[in-house]
């Protein structure tokens, strides 16, 4: 048997995609998710894809006890993914304290009880959101961290810090920092998705959104940026090659394998892409066409962010194998698997 892992908002986008990639590869997996931004139902499509149901605690990681006595029953945890978080950028503008609470003292809860462990993996789930607009492009792990846009972005780099001290501070102690870029797509088989509550604040989920009928049209935020076409360019990322880099590092850590005790990635393709062109990868792949509209600029937008994976690449020996176009019908097939259950 391999490793136990706890996997913190394992029931979310991201964390339900590496909870099955972990399941495959062996590890015995364990998830902590409080339901505030996920759903029950994604437990059994994890079940459903892998055969086997891991192991759950509905649990508040803001609850410093019900934390410590966590540890007390796992004692053999041997690595944690931490993606629980609270993730919407202008929810947090409104909502600082809200924020800094939710994703920082769960964080440091964790650090608290999990640091006192000898040999300790520890995977932090970060976002390019800390480069800013990056004065070169592609950007580098190299490129300069700068001033946050938003509560939400400064958790991101703060959260960096306290684990990069912990490490630090805390012989025996690693950890990894994955700087995604913008993840997208579904598993496969349509079992889980992203599923986002209310109006989504993503591109691709507001397109299907908008291609099944429950939008009337997507709005484009801005044609008049220095690209290409016009529009803001991002790094689009299957959900699944996402994943899987989260069992790369995880492993990494495991084998004994990095070079300092705190490392940093970024996962991105390493190709941008456009609003519109994305749209068109949509019709093409999915045969729908979608109306749209041009709009003003959303404040807060960076005008192109797209990764240098060099260092994934190498260090790792992971890379995004994936499509745009792939990633763009499994969420369409994901879409219509939730639309018809929304219809019962």
């Amino acid at each position: 048997m391999k490793s136990k892992i706890l996997v913190t908002g394992g029931l979310g986008f991201i964390g339900s995609h590496t909870v099955v990639a972990l399941q495959e590869k062996g590890f015995e997996v364990v998830i902590i998710d409080n339901l505030s931004n996920s759903s029950i139902d994604v437990l059994g499509g994890i079940t459903k894809i892998t055969g086997k149901t891991p192991e759950f605690e509905d649990l508040d990681l803001r609850d410093k006890y019900r934390v410590k006595t966590f540890f007390e029953k796992h004692q053999d945890i041997e690595g944690i993914i931490h993606f629980a978080a609270s993730k919407a950028v202008g929810e947090s503008v409104e909502k600082p304290l809200l924020y800094y609470e939710n994703n920082l003292s769960s964080l440091i809860y964790l650090l608290q009880e999990f640091s006192l462990r000898k040999n300790s993996g520890f995977i932090f789930s970060s976002s390019c959101t800390v480069y800013g607009q990056a004065d070169n492009l592609p950007i580098t792990e190299e490129a300069p961290v700068k001033k946050a846009e938003s509560p939400y972005g400064n958790t991101k780099q703060v959260g960096e810090e306290i684990i990069y001290d912990t490490c630090k501070s805390t012989p025996g102690f690693k950890a990894i920092s994955l700087r995604y870029f913008n993840p997208i797509g579904a598993h496969p088989s349509a079992e889980i998705g992203e599923l986002p509550l209310g109006t989504p604040q993503n591109l691709v989920p507001f397109i299907t959104q908008t291609a099944i009928g429950k939008r009337e049209k997507l709005s484009v935020f801005g044609d008049d940026y220095p690209t290409e076409d016009g529009t803001c360019v991002r790094d689009y990322i299957h959900v699944l090659d996402l994943a899987q880099a989260h069992v790369v590092a995880l492993e990494r850590l495991i084998g004994n394998k990095e070079k300092s005790e705190f490392e940093v990635f970024n996962l991105g393709t390493g190709k941008g892409k456009s609003v519109l062109e994305v749209i068109n990868s949509f019709e093409k792949a999915t045969g729908q066409k979608l109306p749209y509209e041009i709009t003003g600029r959303r404040e807060g937008d960076v005008i192109a962010a797209y990764a240098d994976t060099t260092k994934a690449n190498e260090e790792l020996g992971w890379k995004a194998e994936l499509s745009l176009e792939n990633a763009l019908a499994s969420a369409w097939k994901w879409q219509k698997v939730v639309y018809e259950r929304e219809q019962k």
